[in-house]
């Protein structure tokens, strides 16, 4: 079947998916978590080989990676969603006008969604996951790196939807070619919104050349400061738990500012960092302190290449800075605008690095590892927005909705 076979097909199908019941979806969705932690060997075996293909050094080898716990939590993900209240029909707003029309704004489904994304398996099950409850219909475009692991876990998702005589075109599965991701951003007519989810690069060219509208899921170029007013033992465990749970997602620390007065506390507060092997590029001032205390094949002097970069690996940089307002200007420069975070006992500077920083996710005292679908509360996600047009950080069921006007008259017509 080629693509534009499997765009006629889903466009057809999708038609009768404001029929399903919520019940019924939750039904389907239930099934499907039971089914992914059934079929965990097939997975992992069809994830082996793609795993076989690429290096273990490549830095989307780990978000490549499935093993039976990962399998477990995306199993888990679905049976949240399933357990979440459904956004659809509900009544955004209502009035009555004076000549007796009765105006409502309904939630309804945005239609089909297009979703391009690169070595990332568990997207496949969270973007349907999130379309089903949301009543879209699916178009993904997986890198050819999880080519074996999206396969197979799309051939669960289709035997669900059959054995719920549901029609199992509702998601489309394209070809991992280049061409495909090509004719997806010009599928004007059959698909109603795109999302990339990727690199930098990856998201540059979707939103460059699509005909669709685009919703960004941006890179996660991540700082975090560490201010003058900082505590210290605090300030240690964030530091590490943001950058080493998982160094190739898009939450991970990408940078450490630390204010000058508290430079003498720089190697406590990422002396445990050396337990994972964690390369530090380090301004002169940092590299300093840290030299002899910090192991010196991990050490490097930074360059300027060393700042807004997403690592996506066991690397960070560090950043001096002798005030609030050289950290903000840092920051200003740097951010992606996915997620940032202070470290400080103090609360106005707190309020003014909330007020300040412009960020999808603002934090304080706590990691930014927690920018998550699943981790916020909404189930799963289908991206984190850094853009501010319709949706912006963790998005989920509210953002796969869009709305329409219904209009209850009783025989009014306009002078």
């Amino acid at each position: 079947m080629n693509t534009i076979e499997q765009f006629h097909k889903i466009k057809e199908a999708s038609r009768k998916m404001p029929l399903l019941s919520a019940q019924k979806i939750d039904k389907i969705l239930l099934k499907l978590s039971k089914a992914i932690v059934d079929s965990s060997s097939k997975i992992l075996e069809a994830n082996q080989k793609d795993l076989d293909r690429m290096s273990t050094y490549d830095p989307k080898y780990d978000r490549l990676l499935l093993n039976r716990e990962r399998i477990i939590g995306i199993a888990g993900d679905v049976e949240n969603v399933a357990g979440l209240d459904s956004p659809l029909g509900r009544t955004l707003s209502t009035k009555r006008l004076e000549n007796g029309l009765l105006i409502e704004k309904i939630s309804v489904a945005l239609g089909i969604v297009g979703v391009i994304y690169e070595a990332r398996p568990n997207v496949t099950i969270d973007v349907f996951a999130l379309c089903l409850k949301s009543g879209n219909a699916c178009v993904l475009k997986g890198g050819s790196d999880a080519m074996f692991s999206n396969q197979a876990l799309v051939k669960i998702i289709k035997n669900t939807l059959e054995e719920e005589k549901v029609d199992p075109e509702i998601i489309q599965l394209l070809s991992p070619e280049r061409e495909a991701a090509v004719e997806l951003m010009n599928a004007q007519g059959f698909v109603d919104v795109l999302i990339p989810r990727g690199s930098q690069n990856l998201i540059n060219s979707v939103r460059e050349n699509s005909k669709i509208p685009v919703i960004e899921t941006g890179a996660g170029i991540v700082h975090t400061y560490f201010d003058k007013d900082g505590e210290l033992e605090k300030g240690k465990n964030i530091i590490y738990n943001a950058k080493t749970r998982r160094v190739s997602v898009c939450n991970a620390l990408d940078c450490l500012i630390v204010h000058s007065d508290r430079l003498t506390d720089l190697p406590k507060l990422v002396n445990q960092l050396k337990d994972k092997n964690v390369e530090i590029y380090a301004d002169q001032e940092s590299f300093d302190i840290l030299k002899g205390s910090y192991t010196d094949q991990l050490l490097h002097q930074a360059g300027e290449d060393s700042y807004g970069t997403e690592y996506l690996s066991h690397k960070m940089s560090i950043k001096t800075v002798t005030d609030f307002e050289s950290a903000l200007n840092h920051i200003y420069k740097y951010s992606s605008k996915h997620s940032e975070a202070i470290i400080s006992e103090n609360k106005e500077t707190i309020k003014a690095f909330y007020s300040m920083v412009d960020a999808a996710a603002i934090y304080s005292n706590t990691s930014t590892a927690f920018t998550d679908g699943a981790q916020f509360g909404l189930g799963a996600e289908i991206g984190i927005s850094t853009q501010k047009l319709h949706a912006r950080g963790p998005m989920a069921l509210e953002e796969l909705c869009s709305y329409k006007w219904i209009i209850t008259g009783d025989g009014q017509t306009r002078i």
